[in-house]
């Protein structure tokens, strides 16, 4: 077989053409078809895995030691909680523990351990049971007998050395240099990435989880997979892999943000991904997921979970991989609040700190047992008022109860309301469970003032019931388009535009009675109200309908009025005058203003309940 002599790996045309040949006429041992899917399909990751994983606390230079000592707290303290994964993080196949990132120079140097069939093998300065062909098997055991769960991180890929060495395929007359695509990390330049469109690089994948496999592993996180660029012929090939090696094994897929449009991939193929890129102690990063939970909210579903990365506190970067070693820099409100917004959506719980070195305070937020239920057990989970002020809400398993948490992402303390009409709930007793509190009964709302970039958990127990308040679209009858705040924005005086309808919050509006005839119209998505833009003086036509948070002012209240063939017309009462496309436009983004009534189908909307 032609051979490419450059460094890169990349295959020449004559190898392909010629593995085309040899696959045509059954020389090359193609890899079997699994019998089923029962390793992938059997439960594995039903709940949210929670576990412990190295990497913020001590980036690639843990030691096996390390590793003992953390699986041996989990044991003693967190495991009757239900947390139970122990996962190394990146390069423990590199040797030492030198200072440096862990990537090899030009000359592919300083080499990793690997085996004859390119399988990476543990380094045994830094894990010495790994000596000679244990790899990670006497460590796995000894995890396992914590009654504990072990898992490793790999790379996407191939190494490049395997490649440069052109090594055979385990159980294959494969190379190598017939399988790699030439891509690799911008941030680790150790593998190469797989051209899945060549059955050997199938029959490679499925030896290295043939490897893992054998030394017990249970969760493998796979790195540079999901983000800057979503690999979704690779993702399908891990996920295959893991069901031919016969062992049951989370699939867990890094970095973020992991697109959207591959949502219906990603969950029929991984059991986590990552929809942020890696999250630090720091508010601002913590406060950008409220709407990246938002948004992969519809994608969550048994045994597929979004990622919100692993959870920054305790104690952090011993050994880097950002700033100093320390505690935590999230105040105790702000890390009540991840915990929180992790909880309410269902979110994997993997811990980043060193867990032998927590203190009462770091025990307490991995340990409460009505937090962890709601995180272990709830349903659907969603966000029911956005912005700075927020609401979510779950559903208790066979019982009537709500799940509600409440967010201050505001800099001062303030109040937070639910109306509790919301949930078709007229009053309730109120439990806090991050305190085991009884607050008592509320009626009509939940109020509770929090510190800024603070947060509660609560469970209500409702008393009496009322009807839920119905949401609706608005479509516009000229171009078949919904009222839509744009870009799904939070914030006072968003633009209100119309858009293709996408099944999102924020195109979707609650109507609220506020007499004389009139109503408030406000976004489901962020709870503020249509708004006639400039307050009650802006009369003239052609003024943009932008939201706001609702204050009762006549330019947020609208009159309904019937326009026949199953339209309306919404009529500012402080102006007049009616909601509008600009210029009739029928393109994705125009603005919504108010203009004097007439006749024209850009005035008329189709309200339909949803």
């Amino acid at each position: 077989m032609a051979q490419y002599s450059g460094q890169r790996g990349t295959p020449c045309r004559a190898a392909l053409v010629l593995l085309g040949l040899l696959l045509a006429v059954g020389l090359v041992v193609s890899p079997p078809e699994p019998a089923s899917a029962s390793a992938w399909d059997d439960g594995t990751a039903d709940t949210p895995p929670l576990g412990w994983n190295s990497y913020d606390a001590f980036n690639w230079r843990v030691t096996e030691a390390d590793v003992r000592a953390n699986a041996d707290y989990m044991r003693d303290n967190l495991r009757q909680h239900g947390w139970q994964y122990v996962v190394i993080d990146w390069a423990w196949y590199y040797p030492g523990a030198h200072t440096g990132s862990p990537n090899q120079d030009g000359n592919l140097n300083p080499r990793l351990r690997m085996d004859g069939n390119g399988r990476l093998l543990p380094d045994t300065t830094r894990f010495p049971s790994a000596a000679g062909d244990n790899g990670f098997k006497p460590l796995a055991d000894y995890v396992h007998a914590q009654g504990l769960k072990f898992g490793v991180h790999l790379m996407r890929g191939i190494p490049r050395q395997a490649v440069a060495d052109n090594v055979p395929i385990l159980g294959t007359d494969c190379r190598a240099n017939q399988i790699n695509n030439n891509s690799t990390a911008a941030w680790l330049n150790l593998m190469w990435g797989l051209n899945m469109s060549n059955a050997c690089a199938q029959a490679y994948l499925d030896s290295v989880f043939q490897l893992l496999a054998s030394w017990g592993v249970d969760y493998v996180k796979v790195d540079d997979i999901a983000a800057p660029t979503y690999r979704q012929e690779e993702v399908a090939g891990y996920r295959l892999a893991i069901q031919r090696s016969g062992r049951p094994m989370v699939l867990s897929l890094s970095p973020g943000a992991t697109p959207l449009s591959a949502a219906t991939h990603v969950r029929a193929n991984a059991h986590m991904w990552r929809i942020v890129n890696d999250l630090w102690d720091d508010w601002p990063g913590l406060d950008r997921l409220f709407d990246q939970l938002r948004d992969w909210a519809p994608h969550r579903a048994t045994g597929a979970w979004p990622d919100p990365d692993m959870i920054p506190i305790g104690r952090l970067s011993k050994f880097g991989p950002v700033g100093s070693p320390r505690y935590s820099n999230l105040t105790p409100d702000e890390q009540r609040t991840l915990m929180t917004l992790w909880a309410i959506n269902r979110a994997p719980l993997m811990w980043g700190g060193n867990l032998v070195e927590n203190r009462p305070a770091e025990l307490a937020l991995m340990t409460n047992p009505r937090v962890l239920a709601v995180d272990r057990s709830s349903t659907n989970n969603r966000q029911l008022v956005g912005g700075t002020r927020q609401v979510w809400a779950a559903d208790v398993p066979g019982s009537a109860d709500r799940y509600v948490a409440l967010f201050n992402r505001d800099t001062a303390a303030g109040n937070v309301t639910l109306d509790l009409a919301t949930l078709g709930i007229g009053s309730a007793t109120v439990t806090d469970l991050w305190s085991g509190t009884d607050l008592g009964t509320v009626t009509g709302a939940l109020t509770r003032s929090l510190p800024g970039h603070g947060a509660g958990l609560y469970r209500l127990s409702p008393t009496s019931t009322v009807p839920t308040p119905a949401d609706h679209t608005l479509t516009a009858r000229h171009s078949g388009k919904l009222a839509d705040v744009h870009n799904a924005s939070t914030a006072d005086g968003a633009d209100v535009v119309q858009w293709t309808a996408n099944g999102q919050a924020n195109q979707r509006w609650r109507f609220t009675d506020v007499g004389a005839g009139h109503v408030t119209v406000s976004s489901v998505h962020s709870g503020r109200c249509l708004d006639v833009h400039g307050g009650t003086g802006a009369t003239g036509d052609g003024v943009r309908v932008v939201q706001w948070t609702c204050h009762g002012g006549s330019n947020q209240q609208w009159r309904i009025q019937d326009a026949g063939s199953g339209h309306v017309q919404l009529v500012a009462r402080h102006s007049g005058k009616c909601l509008d496309v600009r210029d009739a436009a029928t393109g994705d983004g125009a603005q919504l203003v108010q203009w004097t009534c007439g006749t024209g189908p850009s005035q008329q909307w189709r309200r339909a309940q949803v």
